[in-house]
């Protein structure tokens, strides 16, 4: 427990000096990329030919390809919108898999290695986006994954009764996605009373998109605890002391970061400048 405490702390300390320590975009930026390469290691370790014994420098390789791909992403904003499209395109086609897993499988197959390198780097891209339009709204989509995984994980263990996706994550249940919503929605009134002066239909939509985010943030969580199920691996690595791999840390902003970073670009088009 006290490895994981630390490891947390070095790590909170570690994203916010980034977000907020320096007005330099250097920092995140680095980040984002060693984040997409370690991921892309990870996620290669995953993939169906990775057998007990795997490649280390094949899985670098690919790593070092995914991190390749975000660095030219966060320089193009193009490239970077067509991977949040293809992310979010792909994480709707996840539902089917994670709603027919196990009886249906075909999903695992080497296809997952392009799969990987829209993933992560329509995460990072986006992560680093949202941040870029304001640190202070990259700590609230922070702030809205893990509300909402704390709110599930409290109300799943107090009041869960029914199964979410039982032959992918038994833990998850119906009733703690309510309790993650609703902890969603009281850290969405409590940020617009505080700082923001929306109208009620700007509020609406704001709502409309800190929920989705939410789900999407449950989906990542979902669909990375299938493919290690698939696998047979119960941590994506070892990187992070009590923690597990970097994936494992962030497979809810794997699905949330794209969507919420997506539906800030959207509303800013009708005009809704957040």
């Amino acid at each position: 427990m006290l490895e994981r405490i630390i490891t947390a702390l070095v790590l909170v300390a570690v994203v916010l000096s980034c977000m907020f320590a320096t007005q330099s975009h250097y920092p995140m930026f680095m980040l984002m990329i060693l984040a997409a390469g370690v991921a892309g290691y990870e996620w290669s370790k995953l993939m169906p030919q990775a057998s007990a014994i795997v490649s280390k420098p094949k899985a670098w390789v690919y790593g070092g390809c995914v991190a390749l791909v975000s660095t030219l992403a966060l320089f193009f904003n193009d490239i970077a919108l067509l991977l949040w499209v293809a992310s979010i395109l792909t994480w709707l086609v996840s539902i089917y898999w994670i709603k027919n897993f196990p009886d249906a499988d075909n999903w695992y197959n080497v296809s997952l290695h392009l799969i990987g390198f829209v993933l992560i780097s329509a995460a990072v891209t986006a992560i680093y986006a949202v941040w870029h339009n304001s640190p202070w709204w990259l700590m609230y989509l922070f702030l809205l994954v893990w509300g909402a995984d704390s709110g599930a994980y409290f109300v799943g263990r107090k009041f869960g009764k029914k199964k979410l996706a039982p032959k992918v994550s038994p833990n998850k249940s119906v009733e703690g996605l309510y309790g993650g919503i609703a902890t969603t929605v009281i850290i969405m009134l409590v940020v617009q009373y505080s700082y923001l002066n929306l109208t009620a239909l700007q509020l609406i939509l704001f709502l409309i998109l800190s929920v989705i985010t939410v789900f999407a943030s449950v989906l990542g969580d979902l669909f990375e605890s299938m493919i290690k199920r698939r696998a047979g691996i119960k941590d994506s690595g070892r990187v992070l002391p009590g923690h597990g791999g970097v994936l494992d840390r962030i497979d809810s902003l794997l699905a949330s970061a794209p969507i919420f970073a997506t539906g800030i670009y959207i509303l800013k088009l009708i005009g809704v400048d957040l």
